[in-house]
């Protein structure tokens, strides 16, 4: 068996896939979703592609190998998406040419089912604002019965805010858990805007409600700040969608900056690569809770990791990610959990006329430079 074609398509915004075909009929499915750089990575697969056509796609470890340390310079976000997406089709193909799920490749399953968290939040304390967090929490509980929701502070932060600011988010907290109940549990992604200073001060604020996590509450280059923040801080701090290969996560492990990690199985380098940062995790008793904000692909490429190790904790999506069309039957969610799949390879039949298309649908996001304080100057997402 032989890779015979790479395809990539763009089929909703936030969504690029890669179509791995081989010379025997089996197809492959990955997510290479970087947003704001989706040119880029399209660039990154076509020169990956020159490598891979013709090779045995079953020779997973020696491929990865081969794409990752052929580059003099290695890693990048842009590279490590290419990679993460081609080695997720990989793993597709691997388990239909077995006929088992991945995760039974990966050492077999250690749970039954997944546990997942929702986004919610309340925006606003307005009574419209409060009204839509009311009806949109209202159905998640009835859609989903979720036990956990994550939600975030709003808004650009500078190094510091004035205590209106500060009192109007911990409010929408405090908020938030009278309406959940103490059986719930509820995460704040700070995105990184913050001074280690602010996030201590208000994540002192926060904990009375007991959060789950507090997510980047700095910035990810600087791992001694995150420390900082972590050794001031009584409940667990989370970081790591954007820290790329096992590499990435070294310092972060061997100082224990952070409780819990989040590598995102299309940007750490693909099924591969979030098993091992996994692994190496559990030496540091530290859990994963593996990041996805984009397709239905990239949640079922994380859905096989977590199945097979037992350092997991719960996985991220978003309501594009159960299916959005592209899966002949979206993943269910069940009292806060999608049951494993049992189907070979990554687990779903594709919608081709749904995901064989590219809409050209690209908009902007995620980009520093497209948001600005009030003084004029660049803000972080």
């Amino acid at each position: 068996m032989k890779i015979a074609r790479i395809d990539q398509f763009f089929p909703r915004p936030r969504t690029r896939l890669v179509k791995i075909t081989t010379d025997s009929g089996l197809v492959g499915w990955g997510e290479t979703t970087l947003e704001g750089r989706p040119r880029s990575v399209v660039a990154a697969v076509e020169e990956i592609a020159d490598y891979l056509i013709g090779k045995d796609p079953l020779r997973i470890e020696h491929h990865w190998q081969h794409i990752y340390r052929s580059a003099f310079y290695r890693s990048g976000p842009v590279r490590m998406t290419a990679l993460s997406g081609i080695d997720q089709a990989l793993w597709d193909i691997a388990g239909k040419h077995f006929g088992v799920p991945v995760y039974q490749l990966l050492g077999g399953a250690v749970r039954d089912r997944v546990r997942v968290y929702a986004h919610w939040g309340i925006q606003d304390l307005t009574d419209e604002g409060k009204a839509q967090a009311k009806e949109r929490l209202e159905k998640l509980q009835r859609q989903g019965g979720y036990k956990a929701f994550k939600s975030g502070p709003g808004g650009t932060w500078r190094a510091h805010e004035p205590p209106s600011t500060i009192d109007a988010f911990v409010e929408r907290a405090y908020l938030m858990r009278e309406w959940v109940g103490p059986d719930v549990e509820l995460a704040f992604d700070f995105h990184g805007k913050m001074t280690p200073g602010l996030a201590i001060e208000v994540c002192h604020e926060l904990k009375g409600m007991r959060p789950m996590f507090v997510e980047e509450p700095v910035p990810q280059e600087n791992v001694d700040a995150l420390k900082l923040v972590s050794d001031h801080v009584p409940f667990p701090i989370a970081t790591g969608e954007r820290l790329l290969t096992r590499w990435g996560f070294r310092e972060v492990l061997e100082k224990q900056a952070a409780s819990l990690i989040q590598p995102d199985g299309s940007h750490v380098g693909g099924i591969s690569e979030l098993k091992r940062v996994a692994n190496m995790a559990e030496v540091y008793y530290t859990h994963i809770m593996p990041h996805c904000a984009i397709g239905p692909v990239a949640l079922a490429a994380c859905m096989q990791v977590d199945a097979a190790v037992p350092n997991f904790l719960i996985q991220e999506h978003v309501d594009r990610s159960l299916g959005d069309g592209l899966l002949r039957r979206d993943w269910q969610v069940v009292e806060g959990h999608i049951e494993l799949p049992t189907e070979p390879g990554l687990g779903f039949e594709i919608n081709p006329e749904e995901a064989e298309t590219d809409r050209g649908l690209y908009v902007e996001e995620l980009g520093g430079e497209f948001y600005y304080e009030s003084d004029g100057s660049v803000a972080d997402w």
